[in-house]
């Protein structure tokens, strides 16, 4: 669970999929503005603070006790929260809605591939399906049987071929205070 929300400075594992992706869209111009400083994301919703509240619940009935370890690699502005963590692996949990089916989402895959690459362990997302009731109670019993796990394998060419070079751009821009481009990026690889 993350206590401190200022998302300045840092990149995050749940911001990868704005550092692979199109750096000419409105949506990554106010990211950058949030990175740089200048906003602030106050975007919350419903699901989000529900999951936050049931993520220590959930963890509690797997019997995983370490957890919210934060890892800084300072020289790619790089800051990853884990969840919960094993001898072995980190464990993300992410809620649903229970009347769907639970798939891995393209920005979950990528998030954990971030935190399998800042913590060297293997990765296991814990999802739990959320009934309608449990949005407006967080003190409902988990249920064993909602929660699936889904292991994930590492892709260490989409992290060394893909992430890291835009990660590495990305964050001399930020202590540069620079307008990262495509264009300035491509001269520099």
């Amino acid at each position: 669970m993350i206590n401190n929300h200022d998302r300045a400075n840092w990149f995050g594992a749940s911001d990868t999929g704005y550092i692979v992706g199109n750096w000419t869209t409105k949506s990554f111009a106010s990211w950058w503005l949030v990175k740089c400083g200048v906003t602030k994301n106050n975007f919350v919703t419903k699901e989000m603070i529900t999951g936050t509240h049931y993520e220590h619940k959930i963890l509690d009935e797997l019997g995983i006790v370490d957890r919210d370890r934060q890892i800084k690699i300072r020289k790619l502005r790089l800051r990853v929260n884990l969840d919960g963590e094993e001898e072995n692996y980190i464990n993300e949990v992410k809620t649903y809605n229970n009347e769907k089916v639970f798939k891995v989402k393209k920005s979950y895959w990528r998030q954990v591939q971030v935190q399998m690459y800042a913590s060297k362990k293997g990765a296991k997302i814990i999802a739990y399906g959320l009934e309608p009731e449990d949005y407006y109670n967080f003190y409902n019993p988990i249920d064993i049987k909602r929660i699936s796990i889904h292991h994930i394998d590492y892709d260490s060419n989409f992290i060394e071929q893909e992430y890291l070079p835009k990660l590495k751009y990305l964050a001399k821009c930020l202590r540069t205070k620079a307008i990262p481009s495509m264009e300035n990026y491509q001269k520099v690889i």
